[in-house]
């Protein structure tokens, strides 16, 4: 298993370039299977979670190539519409391609998707299936796999009892395809949702109010082929910044929406971190004495819960106390002792909540990355830490951040990735 040795206390500089969003690039892959024409999908992220996807969209009997830094896939016929285990129990969005299959191809059979110990069994997936079922599909279920089946899709008016991306995302593409009209409220509004509707609508879907709470879609018999060029990654992009900014280093952050990360930077203006962006681009600089902050994870446009760990480490280096309340995940602040090891002043006040007290000097440890974003955070505290620290199980960091390490050393850190 590879792991991250990280020999910190050095300030980074230079410029780092943003790759393409993974949380729409592994909506928009198994899109392609709403169509029996060519997608072309430029800018995809190169990291874990796309390979399985694309591997996936394989498997199930669709074409993929690879032609220069772009990606067609064609799904004319499926060789079967199960969704390998072997693959589906490994990441969360698997759960993505059945939506598609369903729409399409009308019968889909699948395990309960898997993923970190944030993405695995302990997550439900209750919503998708009410949707599936307001649409006019049948479920049934054994102890490992779901089997769905619909003569016909039919429009429905479906709520949302809890705001969740991948679902919102999940109906509004599967009703794209059904009968009539469909309207979906109390929607997740990320950037992504919107940005995939509006290729989807290029190529014949009939989708308004994407980005908003209420979303309408008028089923259409046939969506085209097209092409797609992946949106720059809003949580790559938020990462960086919170890394320029808790090693106090000079850093231009380019192929990047700052328009996407607002909540992030309008507390960076309150807590006194000096930047400067303009419309793809984001200037760290150095900055002094630095206020202390709380904050609550909220879907967007509020604080993004897969910023919360890098933000964390941030609070160890700021005077004062900041409470961290994780209102998303159960289990995304357990990563926490881990900084309790390294020397942060943490105080666990219950299982969403953390009181953070700094400044604290921070010391190399050997530690294991439990999640994508707890490993992000892990890499920004090893980068300020007096010392060598060793992160192992970096496969969980690699499913959301492309070649970190060769990304970082032409920053200045000094991070090396051994087996």
């Amino acid at each position: 298993m590879s792991k991250f040795i990280i020999k910190g206390q050095r300030k980074l500089s230079g410029e780092i370039k943003v790759r393409g969003a993974k949380n729409l690039a592994l909506k928009v892959i198994p899109a392609a299977i709403l169509s029996s024409e060519p997608m072309t999908i430029s800018n995809l992220p190169q990291i874990e979670d796309i390979g399985k996807s694309l591997q996936l969209i394989s498997e199930l009997g669709f074409l993929v190539k690879k032609a220069g830094g772009k990606y067609v896939i064609e799904a004319k016929k499926p060789k079967t519409t199960d969704l390998p285990a072997k693959l589906a129990d490994k990441f969360r969005t698997s759960v993505m391609f059945v939506g598609p299959l369903l729409a399409r191809f009308k019968e889909v059979r699948f395990p309960h998707p898997g993923g970190c110990v944030i993405g695995a069994g302990g997550r439900p997936i209750d919503l998708f299936l009410d949707g599936f079922k307001a649409l006019g599909a049948e479920i049934k279920m054994d102890d490992r796999f779901y089997h769905i089946k619909a003569k016909k899709l039919k429009g429905c008016e479906f709520f949302f009892s809890k705001v969740s991306v991948t679902v919102t995302e999940s109906l509004m593409m599967t009703a794209c395809l059904a009968e009539g009209k469909t309207i979906l409220r109390n929607c997740a509004m990320e950037p992504e949702i919107k940005y995939l509707a509006d290729y989807l609508n290029k190529c014949g879907a009939k989708i308004s109010g994407a980005g908003t709470p209420n979303i309408t879609i008028i089923g259409v018999k046939h969506i085209k082929g097209g092409s797609i060029k992946i949106m720059p990654d809003r949580i790559e992009t938020g990462s960086f910044a919170i890394m320029a900014a808790a090693t106090n280093s000079e850093i231009t952050i380019k192929d990047c929406d700052p328009s996407h990360i607002e909540a992030l930077l309008t507390i960076f203006k309150k807590i006194g971190v000096n930047f400067e962006f303009g419309k793809n681009w984001l200037k760290m600089k150095k900055s002094n004495n630095l206020k202390p902050y709380n904050i609550q994870t909220h879907e967007y446009p509020g604080f993004p819960t897969d910023l919360q760990s890098p933000y964390l480490v941030l609070m160890t280096q700021v005077k004062g106390s900041s409470l961290i309340h994780e209102t998303i995940y159960d289990r995304r602040l357990i990563w926490t002792d881990m900084l309790s090891q390294m020397g942060a002043n943490i105080t666990m006040c219950d299982p969403h909540r953390v009181l953070v007290s700094g400044p604290s000097k921070l010391y190399g440890k050997k530690l294991i990355s439990p999640d994508i974003r707890a490993g992000i955070g892990l890499v920004i505290a090893a980068l300020i830490a007096k010392g060598s620290t060793e992160i192992d199980n970096i496969y969980q960091i690699d499913r959301g951040y492309e070649k970190l390490d060769e990304r970082l050393r032409k920053l200045g850190a000094d991070i090396y990735r051994v087996e």
